[in-house]
C-alpha cells in the first residue's frame, strides 16, 4: 500500500492500496522498493524484485499502474527477469525508458511496443550506465537522460574493452572452483574511452558529441540538458582529475563548445562530494540562463553562478568558510540553501543566501541545538525533512516550515522529542602537535575513571581524503566490532583527523595530502598520537591499539609498521596494501600518475613499511572484496613472511568488501576482533 501523507495537517489518505498492486496473475502483491510518478501522477512506475550490481540493487524488475483503469502491467516482460535498470518515464508520460543487458530502450505506455534505441551493448561495451569503477568513484550510476520535449534521450557509453580483469576465485559454492571476473583499471592504467550520444526515441543512429580532447585520458561525469530547447551540457574531467571543463552541447550538430573552465595544482572534487554520493542534476536559474557551481578556487569551497554563455560568474557565499552541501534554489524566493558550520567543522547547520551575491549568509537553523543537522528540502522550499544527533542525542526527524524553521506539528518536533543520553565520559577536545598541525578529535574515557591509574588507549582511524571521523554525531564513542561496552571494560577510545580528511577546514588542509596519502597522514596521527600520550599520565602506553577499515586498514598497517615505538596491536581491515593494487580513478585523483612519481606510490604503500612491523597484527580481508583486492593482502602476507614477521590472518571466503555476506558473519568477525583486542591489548585499569 501506497498512502499519500499531509505534512502541515498529519492526514493520512490511500494513494494505492494493496489490492491495485497484485503481481498480474497472483494474488501477491509486489514488495515495492521505490516507485515514480508522471507529472500528472496517473501513471505510477514500481521498482520490485531487485538484485545487487556491486554496493547497490539497481537491477530488478519493474511494473507501470495506470491509476484511471487500473491496470498494471509489467514493462520489459520480454526481456530476462531482473534485468531492468534505471527505468524512467519520459516528461510527457508516454514512454518509459531502461537499461537491460547493457542497451537501451523505449516503451510505450499505451501500447506497450518496445523500441530498441542501442544494440551493440556487451558487458563491455556499456550503454546507458557505468563500469564500476565510474559507479564506485564518481558515483555514476544512473547513464542516460530524458530530453525535456521527450523526443531524445542522451546517454553514456563506455567501452571498457582494453580494461583488464580482475580474478577473484570462488572455491565454497561448488566441489571445483569458479572464476568471478571484475572489469577494474588499475591505478596508472588508461580510463574506459567515454562518449556521450543523442538517439531518438523511435530509434535510428546515435548522434555522438564531439568532445574535444583523447576520450581515454578523460572522465565525463556530468551530463544534463539545459530545462528548455534540445542543448546539452556536460562536465568533462582530465585523467589527473586537475582540470574541469563544462561545455554546452548541440545534439543535431555534435559541436561542444567550451563556456568555463577550471584548473588546479591538486585535484577538482565531483558534483558527488557535495550532493550526497549523487552527481546527477545541474542548478538551472532562469529557465536555463545561468546556474550555480561550486569550486574551491578561493581556497574554501563556495557556491557561484554562472551565466550560460561561462562569461558572467558571480560568488555567492564569500568568506573564510565552506559548504558541505547544496541543498535547494528557492528561485521565488531568490535564495539558494546550503548545509556548511563556519564555526565549527565537526558540526552541520542549513543556511541560506541570496542568488544576487549581495547578501550575507543567514543562519536557519536555529541556535541551541548543537551537533550535526540534515534536511531534506521539498522542490519549492516550504518544507523540509529535518534531521538532528549529536554524541549525546540519538537520531530524530520532524517536518518543518521554511524558512522560518518552525515545526509542522510541535508534538511531534524534534524538541519534543529528542531524548539526549548521558555520555559524559565523552568529550571533544583539540590538540597541537610538535609539527604546529592542530587535530580535531575525541574521547571516550571508561565509565568508572580514575585519573591517578592507566588505561590502555584504542585509536579508531581513517586518515584518507574519502571519509572523516571526529563527527558530531551519535556514534561517536562507540565501537560497532566490539561485543560489549568499551568504557564499562575499561578502554580509552580515541579518534583524531588528520590533514587530508574531508573536514570544512579549507582547501589547504584537504589537499595537503596530494600525493601523501601514507605519509602525511600517517604523521598527523602519529603526532597526534604522542602528543595525547604525553599530555594524559593515565593512558597507558603499553597498551596503545589502533584498527581502521579499508582506508582506514591500510592507515592501521602504517602506525603499526612506521611508528612501532607508538601503537602495540592493530587490527587491520580490509586495507590497500599496495597503492598500485587500487583503482585509477580514486588513486591518480589523489596521488598523481605512477608513470610520473612512481616514488609517491611506493612510500605511500603499506607494504614498503611491513619489514618493521614489532607488534601485533591481525590482518582481516574478505576473498570476494571487488573493490579493495585480496591480492592486498597476500602481497603484504608474503612481505611479512619475508621478514619472518608473525602475524594473525583472517580471510572471509567470497566476502565483500563489507564483509556481510553469509550466516554468522558478523558475529564471527565481531567476536574475533573483540578476543585479539583482549589478549593483545588487555582491558582494565592498572
Amino acid at each position: 500500500m501506497i498512502s499519500r501523507n499531509n505534512m502541515r495537517t498529519g492526514l493520512k489518505t490511500p494513494f494505492l492500496s494493496s489490492s491495485q498492486l497484485k503481481q498480474p496473475g497472483t494474488d501477491q502483491p509486489l514488495q515495492i522498493t521505490d516507485f515514480a510518478l508522471s507529472a500528472d501522477t496517473n501513471a505510477v512506475l514500481v521498482y520490485t524484485n531487485t538484485a545487487r550490481v556491486w554496493r547497490y540493487n539497481t537491477r530488478g524488475d519493474y511494473y507501470l499502474l495506470d491509476r484511471k483503469t487500473g491496470q498494471l502491467r509489467q514493462i520489459g516482460k520480454d526481456r530476462p527477469a531482473q534485468s531492468l535498470m534505471f527505468a524512467k518515464l519520459s516528461p510527457d508520460g508516454k514512454l518509459v525508458a531502461y537499461v537491460s543487458g547493457h542497451n537501451l530502450y523505449a516503451e510505450d505506455v499505451a501500447t506497450g511496443r518496445v523500441t530498441p534505441l542501442t544494440t551493440d551493448g556487451t558487458d563491455r561495451l556499456i550503454n546507458g550506465t557505468f563500469d564500476w569503477v565510474y559507479e564506485e568513484e564518481f558515483g555514476c550510476r544512473d547513464g542516460f537522460r530524458w530530453s525535456p520535449d521527450s523526443k531524445q534521450i542522451a546517454y553514456w557509453q563506455v567501452d571498457a574493452s582494453k580494461i583488464r580483469d580482475y580474478l577473484m576465485l570462488n572455491t565454497t559454492d561448488s566441489a571445483y572452483s569458479h572464476v568471478v571476473p571484475v572489469e577494474y583499471p588499475k591505478v596508472g592504467q588508461d580510463p574506459s574511452p567515454t562518449r556521450a550520444g543523442v538517439v531518438s526515441v523511435t530509434g535510428g543512429p546515435t548522434r555522438w558529441l564531439a568532445i574535444p580532447g583523447d576520450s581515454r585520458q578523460h572522465y565525463l561525469t556530468r551530463m544534463e540538458w539545459f530545462p528548455t530547447g534540445s542543448t546539452l551540457i556536460l562536465e568533462q574531467l582530465n585523467r589527473k582529475q586537475n582540470q574541469s571543463k563544462v561545455f554546452v552541447c548541440n545534439p543535431a550538430t555534435g559541436a561542444a563548445n567550451a563556456i568555463h573552465t577550471e584548473t588546479n595544482t591538486t585535484w577538482i572534487d565531483s558534483k558527488a562530494r557535495w550532493n550526497e554520493g549523487d552527481p546527477s542534476g545541474w542548478e538551472w536559474l532562469d529557465g536555463g540562463k545561468s546556474f550555480l557551481w561550486v569550486s574551491e578556487k578561493d581556497g574554501w569551497r563556495h557556491i557561484y553562478r554562472i551565466s550560460a554563455d561561462g562569461k558572467q560568474e558571480t560568488l555567492l557565499t564569500p568568506g573564510n568558510y565552506d559548504i558541505a552541501s547544496l541543498e535547494l534554489v528557492d528561485e521565488a524566493g531568490k535564495q539558494v540553501y546550503f548545509v556548511a558550520s563556519p564555526d565549527q567543522p565537526t558540526q552541520r547547520y542549513l543556511y541560506r543566501t541570496g542568488l544576487d551575491g549581495k547578501g550575507k549568509a543567514t543562519r536557519v537553523t536555529p541556535m541551541g541545538l548543537a551537533g550535526t543537522h540534515t534536511y531534506t528540502l521539498s522542490p519549492g522550499g516550504k518544507l523540509a525533512l529535518h534531521g538532528f544527533s549529536n554524541y549525546q542525542t540519538p537520531p530524530t526527524r520532524e517536518w518543518i516550515s521554511l524558512p522560518a524553521h518552525t515545526p509542522v506539528n510541535a508534538q511531534n518536533s524534534i524538541a519534543a522529542n529528542s531524548k539526549p543520553i548521558n555520555k559524559s565520559n565523552v568529550r571533544f577536545f583539540q590538540l597541537t602537535t610538535d609539527d604546529n598541525v592542530t587535530l580535531d578529535g575525541w574521547m571516550a574515557r571508561p565509565a568508572d575513571f580514575d585519573s591517578t591509574k592507566k588505561y590502555p588507549v584504542v585509536f579508531y582511524v581513517y586518515g584518507e581524503p574519502a571519509g572523516s571521523t571526529v563527527d558530531d554525531g551519535f556514534s561517536v564513542g562507540t565501537n560497532r566490532l566490539y561485543n560489549g561496552d568499551m568504557a564499562k571494560d575499561g578502554y580509552v577510545y580515541v579518534a583524531l583527523d588528520n590533514r587530508g580528511t574531508p573536514n570544512l577546514k579549507g582547501t589547504a588542509w584537504r589537499k595537503s595530502i596530494y600525493r601523501q596519502i601514507g605519509r602525511l597522514n600517517i604523521r598527523d596521527q602519529a603526532m597526534g598520537a604522542r602528543k595525547l600520550l604525553s599530555q594524559h599520565p593515565y593512558l597507558d602506553s603499553s597498551r596503545v591499539a589502533v584498527w581502521g577499515w579499508s582506508g582506514g586498514g591500510s592507515t592501521t598497517l602504517h602506525l603499526l609498521f612506521q611508528y612501532p615505538d607508538i601503537y602495540k596491536t592493530g587490527i587491520s581491515i580490509a586495507a590497500v596494501g599496495n597503492q598500485l593494487f587500487y583503482d585509477n580513478i580514486y588513486q591518480e585523483r589523489y596521488m598523481g600518475l605512477p608513470q610520473e612519481n612512481l616514488d609517491d606510490f611506493v612510500a605511500g604503500s603499506p607494504i614498503t613499511y611491513a619489514k618493521n612491523l614489532r607488534g601485533n597484527l591481525l590482518y582481516i580481508h574478505g576473498t570476494g572484496d571487488d573493490n579493495v583486492h585480496y591480492d592486498n593482502a597476500e602481497v603484504l602476507i608474503n612481505e611479512l613472511v619475508k621478514y619472518n614477521k608473525q602475524f594473525q590472518v583472517m580471510p572471509y571466503p567470497n566476502r565483500s568488501h563489507g564483509i556481510s555476506e553469509g550466516p554468522g558473519t558478523n558475529q564471527h568477525l565481531r567476536t574475533l576482533y573483540t578476543n585479539y583486542l583482549k589478549q593483545y591489548c588487555p582491558p582494565g585499569a592498572r
